[in-house]
């Protein structure tokens, strides 16, 4: 295999808030495997997801696009076949790619690209979630709730035990059906896990990993920060009033969400001493990202679906001490930059020249090598909770946020990490606002955006109703595997099969000296 190919292996959690890492100065956690990737790797301080919601930042994630130029608004929008993914652009340069864990992929397309994809998905393929923007006040029956966080605590086994250990089980197994091919394609794998997303539940070996009296609350409560509409309508969702939660019942809930991390933690550490025994780590750039944060608490808030930083930002570490030294990158970067990355790392720079589709994303292996690269990051939020389009931008110390009808949002984070004071309304920040504003108008149109996203609901929730939840179409992915060729079979000898199985191979002829 070429060096200049290198091997890429994405260890993608779900609702993982870059907070929560001790690398991003959480006191804790305990991650040490996600810590030893940090100290030898690159890590980046200002990472952001392009959507706080699980399949339109995955989506974002692929394309390198926004969601008003990928058309996935929401966790029940149709991911189109037409769209270019990294697996596309990295198949060009001669890579194999594969998949095991979650995506959430809705549609009837399951691949997106990928050759391979080693398990179903947790999450349902049709368009059964659709949020409804007309009906602002209705509940719909897959809305969040408090459950999550009031039945937090320990448990034997849940389905997400079942996925996660089956999604890690597979990757590591196509990592050694790899190592017995050592003469084949480059190739990318995506271990995409679902915790440490809620519920929050956890065995009882990763909660007995942390001393009860040390799990912290949350910095900044809802009393600490002036409210806003959107906060509001987030916590009418998902029934949290005023007085439901304990600091008991918070604690426990943050407990169970540091064990999560902890197993997750676990699961990254496997992958990796796995392509070290293999002798692939070497020739492997592993990254470790997640789709969007958690806010656990933080403002009186859970969950995601917001601009504030516990949802918006995420962890994004780099590792190969080969090619990239150790070091910190304070600029702002999100998860669209992550396609022309993997593009450039497999040789195909001249391809980011001229993209099949228009990109959201800039390359970060300027960063990477330790040169000035991107310092920008955009995140917009078309679902459930938002009565109409979020954007985002995200430069130098500002975070600003924007929508139709709402007040703006403008912090310092620099001065104000915790997001205490919006300076939008003062005097002095006037024209700080005004220009993001005038940027605004010039990159969206979001009348017209709004216009797509209500049309495309309407669509869908139509669909859905008239289909009846026994006539739903059914897109969810079914993995296959070739039985007739898996373990002993005819079609080799037993000792060829025996032979190819071991890791590494047996000497033909042993003397026993």
């Amino acid at each position: 295999m070429l060096i200049n190919k290198p091997n890429i292996v994405i260890l993608m959690a779900d609702q993982l808030t870059a907070g929560a890492l001790r690398t991003y100065g959480n006191n804790v956690s305990l991650t040490p495997n996600i810590d030893k990737l940090a100290d030898e790797g690159v890590v980046f301080e200002s990472a952001y997801c392009n959507s706080p919601l699980c399949a339109p930042s995955r989506a974002a994630l692929m394309t390198g696009q926004f969601l008003s130029n990928n058309g996935v608004y929401d966790n029940a929008a149709e991911f189109r076949a037409d769209s270019p993914t990294f697996c596309h652009y990295l198949r060009e340069q001669g890579y194999q790619t594969w998949l095991s864990g979650k995506m959430h992929f809705c549609g009837p397309d399951q691949l997106h690209g990928f050759d391979e994809r080693l398990t179903t998905d947790i999450y349902p393929a049709d368009f059964g979630w659709t949020p409804d923007w007309a009906n602002p006040e209705r509940r719909l029956d897959w809305f969040h709730n408090m459950s999550s966080v009031l039945e937090a605590g320990e448990c034997v086994r849940t389905n997400q035990l079942d996925f996660d250990d089956e999604a890690l089980f597979m990757a590591r197994q196509r990592l050694y059906d790899a190592a017995r091919k050592p003469d084949d394609k480059p190739f990318l794998l995506l271990l995409s896990l679902t915790h440490p997303h809620d519920p929050f539940a956890i065995p009882r070996r990763y909660l007995d990993r942390f001393a009860q009296e040390d799990i912290d609350l949350p910095k900044t409560g809802a009393g600490d920060v002036e409210d806003d509409a959107h906060s509001q309508r987030l916590r009418a969702m998902y029934q949290l009033e005023d007085g439901l939660l304990s600091d008991e019942q918070i604690r426990r809930a943050r407990h169970a969400y540091y064990g999560s991390i902890a197993y997750v933690d676990d699961c990254f550490g496997e992958v990796v001493r796995t392509l070290e025994e293999t002798g692939q780590a070497e020739n492997t750039v592993v990254f470790v990202i997640a789709d969007h944060g958690e806010m656990l608490g933080e403002r009186g808030l859970w969950y995601k679906m917001t601009f504030f930083e516990g949802a918006v930002r995420v962890p994004l570490i780099v590792h190969n001490p080969k090619r990239f030294a150790p070091r910190r990158v304070g600029g702002n970067v999100s998860l669209v930059d992550l396609l022309p990355t993997f593009t450039e790392l497999a040789g195909g720079a001249e391809r980011l020249e001229h993209p099949v589709a228009p990109l959201d994303g800039h390359s970060l292996v300027p960063h990477l090598n330790g040169q000035p690269g991107p310092d920008e990051a955009c995140a917009e939020y078309l679902a459930e909770g938002a009565i109409e389009p979020m954007v985002m931008i995200r430069r130098g110390p500002w975070k600003y946020i924007h929508s139709l009808t709402e007040a703006p949002h403008l912090y310092q984070l620099e001065q104000d990490p915790f997001e205490l004071k919006n300076l939008a309304a003062l005097a002095e920040h006037r024209d700080t606002v005004a220009a993001f504003a005038a940027e605004i108008a010039a990159r969206w149109d979001l009348n017209t955006l709004n216009k797509q996203v209500r049309a495309s609901q309407l669509k869908r929730l139509y669909l859905t109703e008239i289909a009846g939840r026994d006539a739903i179409p059914q897109w969810d992915f079914q993995p296959h595997q070739a039985a007739s060729h898996r373990f002993i079979r005819n079609h080799q000898t037993l000792d060829e099969q025996e032979a190819f199985a071991r890791y590494p191979r047996p000497n033909k002829h042993p003397t026993g000296e």
